[in-house]
């Protein structure tokens, strides 16, 4: 069975490393916070708190044996990329890494990352693409428990910004609006109208919580 290591326990690490374990996958998860490490006990045993950085502990902790890393670092770019390169050096022989932005997606490519991700932007290329097949309003299963779900705007969100409604939103993000044509760069100040059309990824729970509210 292949080993998957997951470096930083964010959001989005935190779901590639749920969706893997959903797939029986071994899972070895990683981040510096100890408040991370200690809320994801709960759900993978292997989890530890480290350096992604620090060659010694990669090894110590057997992410320097793994099949593939995945590194999910947020905005700390410096971080990134000191991971990306010790993986490299440990020996690893996959380095999935996920870009800020296409400098520093440029960066982790030059550095020896195998693939790099843009993970809002890729998953909503993707999302927007299966949603023109079908209009209607629709839910889908990235994993056992994270969405993608379509929604046409009416009732009470008429009216709202985008920016207002994106603080509503707790463990979901939007990640497309159309109004006359789509948009995957999103103008928080917007006014949403009846007929716009939204795109969101969430977990189970926000959607639902989202349709509840508003539907």
């Amino acid at each position: 069975m292949k080993t998957y290591a997951v470096i930083g326990l964010g959001k989005f690490g935190s779901y590639v490393a749920k969706g893997l374990m959903d797939h029986n996958i071994n899972v070895i998860a990683v981040d510096k916070s100890y408040e991370a490490v200690k809320e994801f006990k709960s759900v993978c045993e292997n989890v530890f708190k480290l350096d992604g950085s620090d060659i010694t502990a990669l090894k110590e902790s057997g992410i320097s044996d793994a099949d593939v890393a995945v590194v999910s670092i947020g905005e700390n770019v410096e971080a990134s990329i000191l991971t990306v390169m010790a993986l490299k050096e440990a020996g690893v022989p996959m380095v999935i890494a996920k870009a800020y932005n296409i400098i520093h997606g440029k960066i982790l490519s030059k550095i020896g990352a195998n693939r790099v991700i843009y993970p809002e932007r890729d998953s909503a290329k993707r999302l927007v693409g299966d949603f023109l097949q079908n209009p209607a309003f629709e839910i889908i299963d990235i994993t056992n428990t994270i969405k993608s779900a379509r929604f046409v705007i009416g009732g009470e969100l008429n009216g709202v910004s985008l920016g207002e409604l994106d603080k509503k939103l707790k463990d979901a993000k939007i990640v497309a609006h159309k109004h006359e044509h789509w948009n995957m760069q999103l103008d928080f100040s917007v006014a949403l109208t009846s007929g716009d059309t939204l795109v969101m990824v969430g977990t189970e729970d926000a959607i639902n919580e989202f349709i509840a509210q508003y539907y």
